[in-house]
């Protein structure tokens, strides 16, 4: 007669091979990986980490692209500070201490903007960083004279040949898309402009077109299996201008590399006498349309795809109704990708813009 002692034993033992039987039998089900969003022609705006984190400034924002054809927002988490503006996690970024949370819950901001089918867009300056050439001063741009070079509003520069920095921000881009942004878009991707040139320690004129363009094939290898899309913002001159512009922007060493190229072809940052206007910002569609002709033939063939930032603040001209309609409307009469509205203040309304159908 068996003890009863011995025939929980027992008992437990079935019990335990049934249960193993049925996690064997159970099929496993393997979580799908996060994909590109689809190709969408973007119509966006602007938005500082500061806004994205404001609940009640965020309703607003979202009741306009709601009701109106915009469908996307281009949100900093790396600005002209140099600061993360997240929670980063990245290893390097908390050594440095150079994260400052501005966004605290990202991948909810982004949810919550997907609910209404708006496009995600996160914008991360590169080489125009204060904050890590302070902390790695290293990796900064040298002033000839000695010290750190800064330019004409005393800010700081990063080498932008160094690959240290190249990794530095592969880092933050990494992470943004693991956050669940649609897209990275690397603002101050060239070499300074204001301030005396003279003495910042950079490669000759004719090198740093090439430099810059190895930092494009980079972010291209090194992005390539990320489930987001990749954009470079540029002067709006590189439409017109195809030299690089002493600076490293040239559409031909980009196209190809990445996804999308936003020149900012704000009316108004266009010299008087430019196409014999006065004053060029008070002729948004000639001067746009004469960059676009210029400029789209570019594109011709390639992997990127123009989407030009336009004006929607009052410098020059003032900018409501009238005049974001014509910048519109004129980037529409070419092969594009869309258009982003940039006003550094944030302030939107649905001047010009076509109420959504």
């Amino acid at each position: 007669m068996l003890k009863t002692g011995k025939i929980w034993r027992i008992l437990a033992y079935f019990v335990s091979i049934g249960f193993w039987a049925i996690l064997c039998l159970t099929p496993v089900v393997a979580l799908a990986a996060r994909e590109k969003s689809p190709v969408t022609v973007v119509k966006g705006i602007y938005l500082t980490a500061h806004t994205a984190s404001d609940t009640k400034a965020m309703e607003k924002i979202i009741q306009l692209i709601d009701k109106t054809e915009l469908n996307a927002v281009v949100i900093d988490i790396k600005d002209y500070s140099g600061y993360i503006l997240y929670d980063s996690q990245i290893d390097e970024v908390k050594k440095l201490k150079t994260k400052k949370i501005v966004i605290k819950d990202v991948p909810a901001l982004i949810v919550k903007l997907h609910e209404h089918n708006i496009y995600v867009i996160a914008r991360q300056t590169v080489f125009q960083d204060p904050i890590l050439a302070q902390k790695k001063s290293n990796w900064a741009i040298k002033n000839k004279q000695g010290g750190v070079w800064r330019d004409n509003k005393g800010l700081s520069w990063v080498d932008s040949t160094k690959k240290e920095v190249w990794k530095y921000n592969l880092d933050i881009a990494k992470e943004a898309s693991e956050l669940g942004f649609d897209e990275i878009n690397f603002d101050y991707v060239r070499f300074p402009t204001d301030g005396n040139m003279a003495d910042a320690v950079i490669p000759p004129l004719k090198k740093r077109n090439a430099a810059m363009a190895n930092f494009f094939s980079f972010v291209s290898e090194q992005m390539k299996a990320e489930p987001v899309y990749i954009s470079l913002d540029f002067f709006g001159l590189v439409m017109e201008n195809h030299t690089g512009m002493s600076i490293g922007q040239q559409i031909s060493g980009a196209a190809d590399k990445v996804d999308y190229i936003s020149p900012m072809m704000y009316p108004s940052h266009y010299g008087k006498g430019h196409l014999g206007f006065g004053n060029p910002a008070a002729f948004p569609g000639k001067v746009i349309d004469n960059g676009m002709k210029l400029g789209t033939p570019l594109f011709e063939n390639q992997r990127a795809m123009v989407r030009p930032w336009l004006q929607a603040f009052n410098i020059g001209a003032v900018y409501g109704a009238k005049n974001i309609r014509a910048e519109i409307e004129t980037v529409e009469k070419y092969p594009n990708a869309g258009w982003l509205l940039w006003n550094a203040a944030n302030r939107y309304t649905d001047a010009g813009l076509k109420a959504n159908q």
